[in-house]
């Protein structure tokens, strides 16, 4: 399409309890761009609000709506917390074909979260406690050999040591009381060994009093640590391991059982929290919301349809053309612009919008950039063999993997000029650098259009390169022909650029520009007029004395183009700085149009030049690969390498160098013309970022 999708302002009242499936269906078509409405909610409220009563209930609102999404922001994060736990990588956006959570998703988050968080639970506290074991066992070995009573020993070690019997249930309250501040270690039967820290000494020895803790006496005489102490330790920290062993496999078994309803609940979770943002946004009252945006009006009847259905025709719908709304009408808001491309151009847009994004209403250049784009691409790198590396770069980035999504876009660009560089390489006779390779197909093909009536007239031969971009005896000539034809895509781009830029200037109704400026009607008959008497003088004619006319009559147009705009429109004076001032501009707008013009001309000689340092490279690279050939036994095979590497380089680098030197043809050659103004990307509301 040549101009952008047209547009409608929609607003859309929806019921409280239908909105989430309003706005779950918008997210999926991806059609509807959302407009800024808070602003829109104060004037209605301040509109509305006839009472406190009123106030305190838009307050009530806002206040339900916050909550509503505390409520699933926090529910998300469990989800999260959990499936972190189990080391289980979430979607961050929904997928195709996530819902929003129901209550059967609800008890199942329950469930699952609550079964983990228990496991969660147990690992921590059997981790406390073996560490706590740890530490106590470290210290008892560390003392298990010193010459000194045990009765001694806490007063030369950081720990507290009691040992002694106690019941299951004290043993219960000691822990539940001294939590991490002791270690209650059972031996047999009812024994026990309680270990502290120095500190907390006393507290240990308070709880064990109140709990009838009764001592084991340990003879005066015995030096170190008990080896049945020991003993019990180590068996009880074997245990503890075992236990964290058994939660670790229980937790791989979670995790395969709860891998599938956890991404479902994380992506569907997900989709409330973006649906509870949204809503936070919206003109609301006590059972209604008021959705405002702009839609792609050739989409409109199917949406509406849908709509109606999904809420059984309890919607409110309203459609306005741009120029109905006022924000549009006294230039605060922009219409958005939405283009339609099929899959080749549609690779292009981001090189267009990268730039800026095409005026409502305004022509759509992306078809065109695509087209010169590709064909100035080919001219710089033809190479049959390269062209073919680049094509097949592009399908395996087309290709739907989760490694290349993120390089999607660029495939069909890459397919499109490997296929033009493939062409041009036909034309210049190269495959991988080999300019000998084709000069037998070349010759037969050409030897065949040469024997035909159209070859005779035209004087056709057989030639083993149809175009010679090195310097050769007798191709001296083919390489101009070369230049002139790169000057000629100059003329071309440069022409279609003014052409758009007159035609949007007289849409926005600006006939100032669009008839007296240098990018107007004005400047572009002075540079086809210029353009003709060049070709005229290349064909061997001469200039003729309706030359001067010929161009001083559009320069004058330019000259006195602001004075004719404010003649025309109606607005005085006539020249609004003065004569001086209006002389000074009219000369420098005339130096402009004349500087612009030479330099965006010969710019495209650049074009010619860089398909002949590609030629150069190719050169090089075939006349190494030669050199190294001859070199040793091993040569072919060196020489083999010198190809693949020298390739290599030239697909990459030069590769790089080639889409700059395009790209910036394109910005300042072509969107300089008629890019005076940007518009504002159509940017639909949608759950997924693809």
């Amino acid at each position: 399409m040549i101009m952008p999708r047209r547009m409608k302002r929609v607003e859309l009242t929806a019921l409280e309890k239908d909105i989430d499936a309003v706005v779950e269906y918008l997210g999926r078509r991806s059609l509807m761009q959302f407009s800024e409405q808070r602003e829109e909610q104060a004037a209605i409220n301040d509109e509305r609000l006839e009472s406190l009563e009123k106030l305190e209930e838009f307050q009530q609102i806002e206040e339900n709506e916050k909550k509503r999404a505390n409520y699933i922001e926090a529910k998300l994060e469990e989800i999260r917390e959990t499936a972190a736990y189990l080391g289980l990588a979430l979607p961050v956006e929904p997928y195709e074909t996530s819902r929003l959570p129901t209550a059967d998703d609800e008890v199942l988050r329950g469930k699952i979260c609550s079964h983990i968080l228990g496991l969660r639970t147990r690992e921590a506290e059997e981790k406390n406690e073996r560490q706590k074991l740890e530490n106590a066992l470290t210290e008892a070995r560390a003392f298990a050999a010193l010459n000194a009573p045990f009765s001694e020993l806490d007063q030369l070690s950081y720990l507290t040591l009691r040992v002694g019997r106690l019941d299951m249930r004290g043993q219960a309250e000691v822990r539940k009381n001294l939590s991490d501040r002791a270690a209650i270690i059972p031996l047999n039967d009812d024994k026990i060994l309680a270990a502290s820290s120095r500190i907390g000494r006393f507290a240990l020895d308070s709880e064990l009093k109140k709990r009838s803790f009764t001592p084991i006496a340990i003879p005066k005489d015995y030096l170190g640590i008990p080896a049945e102490l020991l003993a019990s330790l180590e068996s009880r920290q074997k245990l503890t391991e075992s236990g964290l062993e058994a939660i670790t496999e229980e937790k791989n078994k979670l995790l395969d059982e709860y891998r599938t309803p956890l991404l479902s609940l994380a992506a569907s979770y997900a989709m409330a929290n973006v649906t509870e943002q949204v809503k936070q946004r919206l003109v609301a009252t006590k059972s209604a919301y008021l959705l405002t945006g702009w839609m792609p009006a050739d989409s409109l009847n199917s949406i509406v349809s849908e709509l109606v259905k999904i809420t059984s025709g309890r919607i409110g719908i309203r459609t306005l053309n741009p120029d109905e709304v006022p924000s549009v009408r006294d230039g605060s808001e922009k219409v958005p612009t939405a283009l339609s491309h099929g899959k080749f151009v549609k690779g292009f847009e981001p090189l267009v919008f990268s730039y800026g994004a095409p005026l409502y209403g305004a022509i759509d250049p992306t078809s065109f950039v695509a087209v010169f784009f590709t064909l100035l691409f080919g001219v710089m790198f033809g190479d049959v063999g390269q062209g073919l590396v680049l094509s097949l770069i592009g399908l395996l980035l087309q290709k739907n993997s989760k490694f290349m999504r993120s390089y999607k876009n660029f495939g069909g660009p890459l397919v499109a000029v490997g296929a033009s560089s493939m062409f041009m390489g036909l034309l210049y006779g190269a495959v991988f650098s080999n300019e000998t390779l084709l000069e037998a197909p070349t010759l037969a093909v050409t030897g065949f259009f040469a024997d035909t009536p159209v070859g005779a007239y035209f004087g056709w031969s057989a030639v083993p390169k149809i175009l010679h971009l090195m310097p050769e005896k007798g191709s001296l000539d083919k390489l101009f022909y070369f230049f002139g034809f790169t000057l000629a895509l100059g003329v071309i781009l440069n022409s279609t650029g003014l052409v758009f830029n007159i035609i949007n200037q007289l849409i926005k109704k600006n006939y100032e520009k669009a008839f007296f400026s240098k990018t107007g009607i004005a400047g572009a008959v002075f540079f086809w007029y210029v353009i003709s008497i060049a070709v005229r003088l290349i064909l061997n004619d001469r200039l003729r004395w309706f030359d001067i006319p010929g161009i001083a009559i559009p320069l004058l147009g330019v000259f006195f183009g602001e004075a004719l705009g404010r003649l025309i429109s109606g607005e005085r004076p006539i020249l609004k700085e003065g004569l001086m001032v209006f002389i000074i501009e009219g000369i420098v707008e005339i130096l402009e149009t004349l500087s612009s013009y030479i330099s965006n001309s010969v710019s495209f000689l650049r074009v010619g030049a860089f398909a002949l340092s590609h030629t150069v490279l190719s050169f090089i690279t075939f006349t190494m690969a030669g050199i190294v050939a001859r070199g040793s036994s091993f040569g072919p095979v060196f020489s083999l390498v010198v190809i693949i590497f020298g390739n290599g380089i030239i697909i990459v680098l030069e590769g790089m160098i080639v889409a700059i030197q395009v790209t910036r043809l394109q910005y300042y050659e072509f969107f300089s013309k008629f890019f005076t103004e940007t518009g504002v990307r159509f940017t639909p509301f949608r759950f997924r970022k693809e």
